[in-house]
């Protein structure tokens, strides 16, 4: 396997470079101060892996690792930096790992591992849920298709709120924001509530939804959810949020905020 290091301290790349060479699977390596230096030894030689510094003047190094990946799209990228709060934005370009500094050689040997390897998929289950980007349940591995845009709505935020047990006239102002929860209103309500119910049913999985008197909430330990597995400090779950959360819903941006939070104290 054939590597590219770029990092302006001279130093520090030569101490990088010096590891990878006593790594088993690294056939070759070149090393860069200049990230120009690097893209034009990019342009004319096959690269497998490129380690990358992030701070760098004139060019840092996730503008140069998205001209990498334009370049040769199957490099992988490993950031290597001493600044946690660059990580999202980091994995928002696919980056296949991100290493603080110092970075020691067994960190880095089983960093490169896992990039041959490739990243592990989150384990399949009979109810999958995603949440990461935009919100999706999926029974055996197919998308659950709602007959009503708000009862998927108000299943993602049941999602949202982890098993606990919201009202009614909650549910209405998540649903409604500027509604008025009047006798009409309430009944719409119920209409998108037998629809949610309708809807699990047909696919087999009613009973991830508890429906009382006068509350709801869904069961979590009944499905797999990505969210769910990143709260638990899932390594594999944490490796693929990109710092987006139910994008389809305005009231999601809280959560996301949250999430950004703890995976940038995750990655400190």
């Amino acid at each position: 396997m054939k590597a590219i290091c770029v990092d302006d301290a001279a130093l520090i790349l030569d101490h990088t470079i010096s590891q990878l060479k006593q790594i088993n699977s690294i056939d070759a390596v070149e090393g860069f101060t200049h990230p120009t230096d690097a893209l034009n030894y990019v342009k004319n030689n096959p690269v497998d892996i490129a380690l990358l510094d992030i701070d760098m003047p004139d060019m840092n190094g996730i503008a140069l690792a998205a001209k990498v990946k334009n370049i040769q799209p199957n490099c992988a990228v490993i950031f290597l930096t001493a600044y946690a709060e660059y990580a999202l934005e980091a994995f928002a370009i696919h980056a296949s790992g991100y290493l603080m500094k110092p970075v020691s050689l067994e960190r880095l040997n089983d960093e490169i591992k896992y990039c041959i390897s490739g990243a592990k998929p989150l384990p399949s289950s009979h109810i999958t849920v995603r949440t990461f980007g935009n919100f999706d349940i999926l029974v055996d591995g197919e998308v659950v298709s709602f007959g009503r845009s708000k009862s998927k709505e108000l299943l993602a935020y049941l999602i949202d709120r982890n098993g606990a047990s919201i009202k009614r006239a909650e549910a209405f102002s998540v649903l409604w924001e500027d509604g008025v929860y009047d006798y009409s209103m309430q009944k719409q309500l119920d209409v998108i509530i037998r629809s949610l119910r309708a809807t699990l049913k047909n696919y087999g999985i009613g009973e991830i939804f508890e429906l009382k008197k006068s509350t709801l909430r869904i069961l979590p330990e009944l499905i797999d959810c990505d969210l769910y597995r990143f709260l638990k400090g899932d390594t594999n779950a944490v490796s693929t949020y990109r710092g987006e959360y139910m994008n389809q819903y305005s009231w999601a941006t809280l959560g996301e905020a949250d999430l950004s939070r703890r995976f940038n104290e995750l990655m400190d």
